[in-house]
């Protein structure tokens, strides 16, 4: 066993492992190839694009670009509705944005049905 192993770029833990050509962490799981890892967090930069290609970043304002159904509300989100300061995040099922919408409040949303306003 090698007592050189770069520690984990994900989780910084020490205890790292070889596993064929790959090193692991045991602590978050996170795998990969030595020498790469570190280059591939710096360049591994999330780019989220709305509906018509435009990337978005935080602090942006966008459009609805569908009318949206929200549970628990008789009326959905109108198409046209403008949402201000929006924040990008790695929400769930592809839930990348999180905003709040007036008349509703804190909401996440996909990039798929905005764009930039």
């Amino acid at each position: 066993m090698s007592d050189n192993l770069p520690p984990c770029p994900k989780c910084s833990c020490a205890y790292t492992y070889e596993m064929n050509t790959l090193v692991v962490c045991p602590e978050c799981g996170h795998e990969w190839v030595p020498g790469e890892g570190d280059q591939a967090t710096d360049s591994e930069e999330r780019v989220v694009k709305d509906a018509v290609g435009n990337v978005l970043s935080d602090g942006d304002s966008v459009t609805v670009v569908k009318a949206l159904k929200v549970k628990g509300s008789p009326s959905g989100i109108k198409a046209g509705t403008k949402v201000r300061n929006i924040r990008l995040i790695d929400g769930v099922d592809g839930h990348d944005i999180d905003c709040r919408i007036d008349g509703f409040g804190a909401m996440q949303l996909k990039s798929s049905v905005v764009k930039k306003a």
